[in-house]
């Protein structure tokens, strides 16, 4: 059964509070939702927010208009946009934000427009996740850190995305460890029938392990690699295999492992 579209009315971004997140964009955008699942439960974990055009356009062409001048208004408008459109879709679990590492200019004002917009649209904050993917270069690699933990300090859950593919790595996560990393696609598939991809990722396990770190195999296409990530201790999935992206909607998981 089709999942049902809901339409969202255009919703008003509160003040931020700093001058720098002041200017509007010129440009609108939207949701969709894709849910990250807990193969041992069998329920819905988190719902991954993923920025869409109004009409459905994909994530490069809105992250295309995004540039110095409107980054930091950009990354406060999906955090706020996001929280009132899971609130009105009935989201009532986690809800997994992505935000741009360099388009923070100061966490305090940025993370109090957050729990404005989390409150006003009654989304409790112990349900949010902050995820940062780690296939953009950070330009400032302590002011992620001192945003990670500020984050961290105020009870808000943390993930890295792209785990084992991008500028950061273990690097990173020596010096900080986060709530969740999410195993990065190529990773992912065809890890089955791959020794030297399960060999990689069995290592991530231990040292996550260790560190007492999630793990999320994120870009699951089929039962097979699914499988293969249950009978080694992964309980978090997320891919095409679950559920695709419901554009302003809730898709329901239509495969379990």
């Amino acid at each position: 059964m089709p999942n049902k579209i809901i339409r969202v009315l255009p919703i008003e971004i509160p003040d931020p509070g700093c001058a720098v997140c002041k200017d509007q964009l010129d440009f609108d955008f939207t949701f969709a939702f894709q849910p990250i699942v807990d193969v041992e439960q069998r329920t819905v974990y988190a719902y991954e927010a993923l920025v869409r055009g109004t009409d459905g356009e994909g994530a490069a062409e809105i992250l295309g208009k995004v540039n110095d001048d409107n980054r930091y208004r950009f990354d406060q408008g999906c955090r706020i946009r996001s929280i009132f459109l899971a609130q009105q879709l009935g989201m009532t679990c986690r809800i997994s934000i992505n935000f741009l590492p360099n388009a923070i200019y100061q966490p305090e004002l940025c993370i109090r427009t957050t729990i404005l917009a989390a409150e006003a649209a009654g989304f409790p904050l112990d349900r949010i996740i902050f995820e940062v993917t780690e296939s953009e270069q950070i330009l400032e690699p302590e002011k992620l850190l001192s945003i990670f933990r500020y984050y961290r300090d105020r009870g808000f859950a943390t993930a890295i995305d792209d785990f084992g593919a991008g500028y950061a790595g273990l690097g990173l996560l020596t010096d900080f460890q986060p709530t969740l990393i999410k195993i990065d696609i190529k990773l992912v598939r065809d890890i089955d029938t791959n020794p030297v991809k399960q060999a990689v990722v069995k290592g991530i396990l231990l040292t996550t392990g260790l560190l007492g770190v999630e793990v999320i195999a994120e870009g699951v296409e089929t039962a097979a690699e699914a499988r293969w990530f249950k009978a080694n201790g992964i309980r978090l999935m997320q891919g095409y295999y679950f559920a695709r992206p419901g554009f302003e909607s809730l898709p329901t998981v239509e495969n379990w492992v």
